[in-house]
C-alpha cells in the first residue's frame, strides 16, 4: 500500500513594506514595543524620527539610533537596579570621598580599587580604623561603583548577617541563603568587631567567608585591630581562621584614628575641600 504524498499549504509572502497611515503606524509601534519589552523605543521613536528626518538619516541609521537609545536606557535601568539590590544604608559616592584626608590611602590605590579589578580577581579589602574615619563611606562608594559596573553587590553589617543566617538555619533555609551570598560578586561586611557574636552566629558567618575564599571578594571594615577580633568571634581559633581568610592577598588600608567626618566638616567651613 502506497501512501499519498503529503501536501502543505503555501504560506503567503509578507509584503516587504506595509502601507500604514500615521495613526495605524503609531498603534503598530506601541503594540510591538509592548510585546517585545522595548519601552524606550515606544517613548522615543517619534522624537528620534523627527531628528532623523532633519538630519536626512537613512532608514538603517534611524533604526540604529532607536536601538541604541533602548540599549543605553536598559543599561541605565540595570545600574539603578544593581545599586538598589545592594541595600546600601545611604548613598555615598567616590567623588565625595576626600582621599587626601587619609594619608595611608594613595590616589593610585583608590583609582585601582575603583576599577573593580580586585573584585574580578577575588581579592579581599579590609579597612581598619577608629569610628568616624571614613570606612563606611568608602565601602558604600566602592560598592556603588561595582554595582554600577554590573556586578552583584550586597552590603550588610556583621551582626545583621549573623542574625539572618541563624534565622535561616532555624527555618531550614540555610543552604539557600548561603548559596545566595556565595553567588555575589562582592559582599560588603561592615562593622566587624562592633558586636560580639555568639558561637553559633560566628560559625555561620565563617561559612559565608569560607565559601568565598579566593573566589569572590569580601570588603570589610572594622574599628578593632586583628588582634582584638577574638572578642567578636569568641573562639580564638575561629577568629584566627577568619583573619587568615580575609587577609590573604588582601588590600589592607588603615583609615587611622583622626575623625574623617570632623576633618571634612572643618575643611568645608574653611572654604571647601580640594582633592
Amino acid at each position: 500500500m502506497t501512501s499519498s504524498p503529503t501536501t502543505t499549504t503555501p504560506v503567503p509572502a509578507r509584503p516587504a513594506v506595509s502601507k500604514l497611515s500615521e495613526p495605524a503606524a503609531a498603534a503598530a509601534v506601541t503594540a510591538a514595543t509592548k510585546a517585545l519589552g522595548l519601552p524606550t523605543i515606544r517613548e522615543e521613536y517619534a522624537r528620534i524620527a523627527e531628528a532623523a528626518a532633519r538630519e536626512r538619516l537613512t532608514h538603517a541609521a534611524y533604526l540604529a539610533e532607536v536601538l541604541t537609545a533602548e540599549c543605553d536606557d536598559r543599561e541605565q535601568r540595570r545600574r539603578i537596579r544593581r545599586v538598589k539590590e545592594a541595600r546600601f544604608p545611604r548613598p555615598k559616592r567616590l567623588e565625595d570621598f576626600h582621599a587626601h584626608l587619609l594619608p595611608d590611602l594613595p590616589e593610585a590605590t583608590l583609582a585601582h580599587l575603583a576599577t573593580g579589578a580586585w573584585i574580578d580577581a577575588g581579592e579581599p579589602l579590609v579597612l581598619l580604623g577608629d569610628s568616624g574615619t571614613g570606612k563606611t563611606h568608602l565601602l558604600i562608594a566602592l560598592g556603588t561603583v561595582a554595582a554600577e559596573q554590573g556586578r552583584r553587590v550586597r552590603y550588610v553589617t556583621t551582626a545583621a548577617l549573623a542574625n539572618e543566617l541563624a534565622e535561616a538555619a532555624d527555618d531550614k533555609r540555610l543552604t539557600r541563603v548561603l548559596a545566595r551570598y556565595a553567588a555575589l560578586d562582592l559582599l560588603i561586611l561592615d562593622e566587624v568587631g562592633y558586636v560580639s557574636l555568639d558561637a553559633h552566629g560566628a560559625e555561620l558567618l565563617f561559612q559565608v567567608i569560607t565559601a568565598r575564599e579566593e573566589r569572590a571578594s569580601i570588603a570589610c571594615a572594622s574599628n578593632a585591630p586583628f588582634s582584638e577580633w577574638g572578642t567578636t568571634f569568641t573562639d580564638p581559633r575561629l577568629a584566627a581562621a577568619v583573619v587568615d581568610r580575609l587577609t590573604f592577598n588582601a588590600h589592607i588600608i588603615s583609615t587611622g584614628t583622626s575623625s574623617y567626618r570632623l576633618r571634612s566638616t572643618r575643611a568645608a567651613k574653611k572654604g571647601g575641600l580640594k582633592n
